[in-house]
């Protein structure tokens, strides 16, 4: 009875904490008449008259050279089809280690929310995972060549009026630098610049100079940040476990050796435009057919940001004459109406289905 006791008020305790974190005002976020944070309001300053970079961000879009597959070395273009073909199971995150610089262009559903905290010697980014950065601005250089390689890498900064240079080394080849699955060698060195476009809005401009992954020279990618005045970020504990890996695992040719024949003119009756909701995103999936089997173009990308496009393209593979499974990690199932024309297609989550209908 104790015990039960005991736990009840360690529940009552932990709601009231959560509410006093998540009802909490921030009271210098510049507001609109409504009472929310105005993310058009001007620049902020730190106490030394620097721009300030400080508060919780995240990306909302990224595109550049970086996603250019013909500035990719054959080695590391290889590398991403084993991902894609494994279900990227081999993701540092879902290995529970540090994705190093593959968060920086990071959606939020896999790493990259990150806090920016800044002192006039030292920037401080922490990250969900509890993995953090050190960007030092006391005047030290970077050394050639780092004697301990590691995840997040040796980060030294600058001021250029406004923006903010940040030069990094000493990566170790253990990591991604985009979600699907682009590798990199210990060669690696990268140069940010953080330009605070107003209060809430931040761009980034990645070069990544690797000789051993990228063809003539660096590649780039822009980022656009967005501020997250009154978000809070919670600890995300991620324990390496060789039972969680095993529940995760197969190949893309494992699903196609089980794929089921479908009849060509089923497959021609499937072909059209379907759109609806995905949560709260309006979701267009355009059904082809390509050398006899089906494609879908999807608008906006599932992984929300990261590439030189809007939307993501797949095959799909047959698992029966009406359900499908695709590299995208989403399975689709087609449904008639009561005339027995198809009238919608669900897309598959581990949500649950969600109905897009047939517009075309």
């Amino acid at each position: 009875m104790r015990q039960l006791i005991a736990l009840i008020l360690s529940v009552l305790m932990s709601s009231s904490l959560n509410a006093q974190w998540f009802d909490w005002q921030f009271p210098l976020v510049p507001r609109d008449d409504d009472g929310r944070p105005n993310l058009t309001a001007p620049v902020p300053t730190a106490a030394d008259e620097r721009v300030d970079l400080s508060g919780l961000w995240v990306p909302e879009k990224a595109s550049g050279s970086l996603y250019d597959a013909s500035r990719i070395k054959g080695w590391a273009l290889d590398a991403i089809a084993d991902a894609e073909r494994n279900f990227h199971a081999t993701a540092p995150r879902l290995r529970c280690l540090p994705s190093g610089p593959g968060a920086y262009p990071a959606e939020i559903l896999a790493g990259g929310m990150r806090r920016i905290v800044q002192h006039a010697d030292i920037i401080a980014i922490l990250n969900a995972d509890m993995t953090y950065r050190q960007i030092f601005l006391d005047g030290r250089v970077l050394a050639e060549e780092p004697l301990l390689p590691n995840w997040m890498g040796y980060s030294v900064g600058h001021w250029e009026d406004d923006t903010l240079v940040v030069r990094s080394n000493g990566y170790n080849d253990k990591t991604w630098l985009t979600q699907e699955g682009l590798p990199h060698t210990d060669q690696l060195q990268i140069t940010e610049r953080y330009t605070r476009l107003d209060y809430g809005h931040m761009r980034l401009e990645i070069a990544y100079a690797d000789a051993g992954t990228f063809i003539d020279g660096p590649v780039h990618a822009t980022i656009d940040l967005v501020l997250r005045p009154e978000t809070v970020m919670l600890e995300v504990i991620c324990n390496e476990s060789e039972t969680g890996q095993r529940h995760y695992s197969g190949a893309m040719n494992q699903d196609a050796e089980q794929m089921v024949a479908v009849p060509q003119a089923l497959l021609e009756e499937y072909v059209g435009t379907y759109r609806g909701f995905w949560a709260d995103r309006l979701v267009t999936a355009e059904i082809s057919l390509e050398n006899g089997g089906l494609v879908v173009k999807r608008t906006p990308r599932y992984v929300k940001i990261g590439g030189n496009t809007d939307f993501d393209t797949a095959h799909l593979v047959a698992r029966s004459e009406t359900a499908f499974d695709s590299s995208l990690g989403l399975g689709w199932v087609f449904n008639r109406d009561t005339t027995g024309a198809v009238a919608s297609v669900s897309e598959v989550h581990v949500s649950g289905a969600w109905s897009f209908e047939r517009i075309e």
